[in-house]
């Protein structure tokens, strides 16, 4: 099985060359990196040139530029990685195994950062996960190509919305294997204020918010 790995992109250019420099070894074996470049103003397109296998630009959004590199991936199954998330050695293993008996699926999370906080928002994270059959971004998501039935095209809780959709198809596959993602946002906002926000902002989608509300709100205009 052929993994297509998409990474959506928007002026990462500090923390790309790393992340997709983490990817060589995949691109060995035989498998593709793809970067949606949403329209960044520095060095990132440059950067990913070099180490990905194809740079496209796309429409500005999470989802559309997922979506876009979905739409020219050659592989059997889809991953979608975040721009500052490191997978596991041998994430392709655990994935093609799981792809077997599951069409889609995440691996648990660990938050890389300075706060002792973060591994308990991670920990809270996968078990929720794994309660609720819900996967988020950081999470690296997979699905077979078969099966993907692409991202709404919604400013904000794509991957919310996309879990409850796959869900109605089958359960994830909960990987304990755990995806590395940087502590950033939470830190640069603070930790327990970036948590309250989720919090906020989950519970107005679950009551059937805009996500152009919500993603205002996120980005602090709101």
């Amino acid at each position: 099985m052929k993994l297509s790995i998409v990474i959506p992109v928007l002026n990462e250019a500090p923390g790309i060359g790393a992340t997709l420099a983490g990817l060589a070894l995949l691109r060995e074996r035989g498998h593709e990196v793809i970067v949606a470049d949403g329209g960044s103003e520095d060095r990132s397109r440059e950067i990913a040139a070099q180490l990905a296998d194809r740079v496209l630009h796309a429409p500005r959004g999470r989802a559309r530029q997922m979506n876009a590199g979905a739409a020219v991936a050659g592989g059997d199954a889809l991953l979608f990685l975040h721009a500052d998330t490191r997978l596991p050695a041998n994430a392709d293993q655990f994935v093609c195994r799981s792809l077997q008996t599951h069409s889609w699926g995440r691996f648990d999370v660990a938050i890389e950062g300075r706060s002792a906080l973060l591994p308990l928002i991670a920990a809270f994270m996968n078990a929720r996960s794994r309660l609720t059959g819900i996967a988020t971004g950081d999470q690296a998501i997979f699905v077979r190509r078969d099966a993907f039935p692409g991202f709404p095209d919604i400013a904000l809780m794509e991957d919310i919305a996309f879990s409850k959709a796959m869900k109605r198809r089958s359960p994830p596959a909960c990987l304990r294997e755990q995806a590395v993602t940087s502590g950033r946002r939470w830190e640069q906002r603070g930790v327990l204020r970036t948590v309250l926000l989720m919090w906020r902002l989950r519970f107005a989608y679950f009551l059937g918010a805009a996500p152009d509300e919500l993603a205002r709100r996120y980005a602090g205009k709101g």
